[in-house]
């Protein structure tokens, strides 16, 4: 097992990543002086699969335990689902003591997390996600949202899990695409952060397609403390944070002119990789090869990187609501090179739809 701190003064928690992990549950939660009446969210293809040890973990702890299923993936994340969830902590007599804990992807932990941070102006929260994306992204930095009919995450709030347990060998049920799509947040953290971790990822890429134990332990812990790292500085996304947003301008973009429904996540954002690297060769930002050692990355671990299917002025006409945009300025996180990472305001549309086009 692997324990990655998250330092955050007050809200501090720990990451704990290693397989097995999800049995533990009740101890670890234990540990950290909740009340005895948990609300335990997750959709029912998880808890099937890990809701019983979930539960037995829990209840083995002394907790008294409410599940509630939620609808599986983004439908979860609306205001309606938000509501009925409220009623059902009401009914179970939860209280600001009390903690809602987060057991499947990242819809799931979204969905738990807005709730956690609403019910009675705020209560515990514990994420234990089961899929890659999850583990190294989702479940880190107290981003918590339901959709809008009109853009992605646009309602929400941060609050900070209590605890992390991200067991990797919850990945090894994965299917085939969805592992894969974590794999592109796992490639985002190396292209814009930090040079060394891309070149092991690329080293060991047959070895993570093969998902071997040890080296995923190792490759998401090394996720996750990059994440922890950028968190720490820049907790509510005022500037820096916004490097975690490479390839999602124009992957977030990309998910909602196709409805959220041809794309998985992390595809949308290995196309918007494969295009913000391209405007950051039009831009002559990026050093010779960087866009081709990225794309060949991606490719590498079955992602996509052309062949959006949308024109390209739609996404772009799709990027204007932008939650991060500011007076109509929509940021770019851009690579210069591998391991760097600089933030533009202003790029030129017609770059946009060059790069786009040639995506195809």
């Amino acid at each position: 097992m692997i324990d990655v701190p998250v330092k955050l003064g007050a809200r501090s928690y720990r990451i704990l990543v290693g397989a097995g992990l999800l049995s533990q549950a009740g101890p670890e939660i234990s540990r950290l002086g909740v009340g005895r009446r948990l609300a335990l969210l997750t959709d029912p293809a998880i808890q099937s699969l890990y809701g019983e040890i979930v539960a037995q973990s829990l209840a083995g702890a002394g907790f008294d335990v409410t599940t509630v299923l939620l609808p599986e993936g983004e439908r979860a994340k609306t205001l309606e689902v938000a509501a009925s969830t409220w009623d059902r902590l009401l009914e179970a007599g939860l209280d600001r003591g009390s903690a809602v804990i987060a057991l499947g992807g990242g819809a799931v932990g979204d969905l738990a997390g807005f709730v956690a941070a609403t019910y009675m102006r705020g209560m515990h929260f514990v994420q234990l996600p089961t899929t890659l994306l999850a583990q190294v992204d989702a479940s880190i930095g107290g981003k918590t949202a339901i959709d809008h009919p009109r853009a992605k995450n646009l309602i929400g709030a941060f609050h900070q899990p209590r605890l992390v347990l991200a067991d990797t060998g919850a990945l090894q049920s994965l299917p085939e695409r969805e592992y894969r799509s974590g794999l592109a947040e796992v490639i985002k953290h190396g292209i814009v952060l930090d040079a060394g971790y891309f070149d092991e990822v690329e080293r060991n890429a047959a070895a993570l397609a093969k998902r071997e134990p040890e080296i995923l332990e190792r490759i998401v812990a090394g996720s996750c403390r990059l994440k922890a790292s950028v968190i720490e500085r820049d907790e509510q996304e005022a500037e820096l944070r916004h490097v975690l947003n490479y390839g999602h301008t124009i992957g977030h973009a990309i998910e909602s002119v196709t409805g959220y429904a041809r794309f998985a996540h992390g595809e949308a954002v290995s196309l918007g990789m494969a295009a913000e690297a391209g405007v950051a060769e039009r831009l002559g930002l990026a050093a010779a090869g960087t866009r081709a050692r990225q794309v060949r990355l991606l490719e590498t671990m079955g992602l996509p990187v052309r062949e959006v299917g949308e024109a390209p002025a739609r996404v772009v006409e799709a990027m204007a609501r932008d939650k991060k945009a500011k007076e109509g300025r929509v940021p770019f996180v851009l690579a210069p090179e591998i391991g760097r990472f600089r933030i533009v305001f202003d790029v030129p549309t017609p770059v946009i739809l060059e790069a786009l086009a040639e995506l195809g």
